[in-house]
């Protein structure tokens, strides 16, 4: 062979390793996120709710896998959404760990991931937060650079690469147009008012304000479904539609209960997922890293707690695929700065498929923030700035409301157990009841050992490095808490 033929043939060679090359980049899914801010798992029409219309989810759901038993790490924007972007229990992330806290920036993310391996990366909206990103030595926002919006970002994506995409509405977050539910034509009659809440006109017509806005989180969604389809992108897309935490109302968002930590999620993933699935395996917003990583053909960081989806997505099976998903761990620290020296509420909880098990760590804090203004439901200074709130702590002396009160303002004892066959409100607590004893002492033990293993300060007293990382007002870092170690 001539020197001429040789490079001929490695010119040839290497044209085509890099055509495969680029085919491959090609093959990879694009990964557009969708995250509401505040919408609870039974608010969304695929899940059951015959009110709240959410024809987007609907379809994302029923086009591709509906999960039922979708948990976040923490019933709070910050943790949440940083579990989320590491794939690791909130409470490893040190001051991520706290709402309003600094990003810790030792923690890999997955949109960094995937940036360096060739995605083109864009955020509209709520991304990581409320905090101070930026202290750690970022540049942008954990969920990538901001852009004006998803046409955008869709125009600056260059032509064969792969995108991934964070859209984080900030519907339905408090506070709401009083009054929008109704006009936009659901009607009072219709709500179902959980047992936590006082059933009155005030709180319906709260309830509607509250749907009014996950609609308004649905309709984005649709937007951004059609800008694909308009694009031609849809069928290459894995879309991911879901929640950080639960509804903004007493005994919901901030707690450790089904209302503040369960969570729709609805994935679509066209050639990959079969289609009309109902999946019933337990799941936690920290899969999402890892899934999205493996998705796009890398491997999950070792770090990770968080297990990929990917496996249940292509079995192309229904109800309890994998038999060891059976269980969810969460918890939460510092919420709002609602109490004396700043200090948090911690909880560790775990949840399987008959039972809720919380364990409360400082009994002699208040759960909801220091009365009289309990600001860690609904965040408002003011009682008044929640009709659903209002309407349990100006009432709460009155005999058919001071259960509701005590249930979602009063003190609480060391241990929690809740019988979903007989509690899915989760509103009577049987810790003490000796007939659940051994099945107390075994989640107990269950709990503790995953602690433990996941390296939760918590697990070995030292949890009260919680209270100390600093609390952010307004993106800008403060002194930190002084506390008794």
């Amino acid at each position: 062979m001539t020197i001429f033929a040789s490079m001929k043939r490695l010119v040839l060679l290497s044209f085509c390793a890099l055509t495969l090359a680029t085919c491959a980049a090609d093959s990879r899914p694009n990964i557009l996120l969708c995250i509401a801010d505040d919408a609870s798992w039974h608010h969304f029409g695929a899940n059951g709710n015959k009110v709240c219309r959410t024809p987007n989810f609907d379809r994302v759901a029923r086009e591709g896998v509906n999960f039922t038993r979708a948990f976040c790490s923490s019933p709070s924007c910050t943790p949440s959404r940083g579990a989320l972007l590491t794939g690791q229990d909130f409470w490893r992330l040190e001051d991520g760990a706290n709402l309003w806290s600094r990003w810790p920036n030792k923690f890999a993310v997955y949109p960094d991931l995937l940036a360096k391996a060739g995605y083109h990366v864009g955020l509209k909206g709520k991304g990581w937060g409320p905090g101070d990103f930026k202290f750690g030595g970022r540049e942008h926002n954990p969920a990538g650079p901001v852009c004006k919006d998803f046409a955008a970002f869709l125009k600056s994506v260059p032509p064969g690469k792969p995108f991934c995409f964070w859209f984080g509405s900030q519907d339905p977050h408090r506070p709401y147009d009083r009054g929008a539910g109704l006009k936009s034509g659901h009607r009072i009659e219709d709500v179902t008012v959980p047992e936590f809440l006082p059933d009155t006109t005030a709180v319906r017509s709260d309830i509607l304000d509250y749907y009014f806005e996950v609609e308004r989180f649905d309709g984005d969604v649709g937007a951004m479904l059609k800008l694909l389809e308009d694009a031609g992108q849809l069928d290459n897309t894995l879309v991911v539609v879901t929640s950080d935490n639960g509804f903004p109302f007493p005994r919901g968002k901030a707690t450790c209960y089904d209302a503040g930590t369960r969570l729709p999620l609805a994935v679509r993933w066209p050639g990959r997922v079969k289609a009309g699935r109902v999946v019933d395996d337990f799941i936690s917003l920290t899969d999402l890293a890892p899934t999205f990583l493996e998705a796009a053909g890398l491997k999950p960081l070792p770090e990770m707690t968080g297990r990929s989806l990917v496996p249940l997505l292509t079995s192309g099976k229904s109800g309890q695929v994998d038999p060891m998903r059976d269980r969810a761990f969460f918890g939460r620290e510092r919420h709002a700065n609602v109490r004396a020296d700043n200090l948090g509420y911690p909880i560790r909880a775990i949840r399987t498929a008959d039972f809720l098990y919380l364990r409360n760590f400082e009994l002699d804090r208040w759960p909801a923030g220091d009365p009289p203004l309990y600001g860690d439901v609904d965040e408002h200074l003011s009682i008044a700035g929640s009709p659903s709130k209002q309407a349990v702590v100006e009432h709460g002396d009155k005999p058919g409301v001071k259960r509701l009160f005590e249930l979602a303002f009063g003190k609480r004892p060391a241990e929690e157990l809740y019988d979903l066959s007989e509690d899915p409100w989760q509103v009577t607590n049987l810790a003490a009841d000796p007939r659940y004893s051994e099945k107390k002492a075994r989640l107990r033990a269950e709990l503790d050992l995953y602690l433990t293993r996941t390296k939760d300060p918590r697990a070995t007293d030292q949890g009260a490095e919680f209270d100390r990382f600093y609390y952010v007002s307004s993106g800008v870092s403060t002194k930190p808490v002084e506390t008794n170690p």
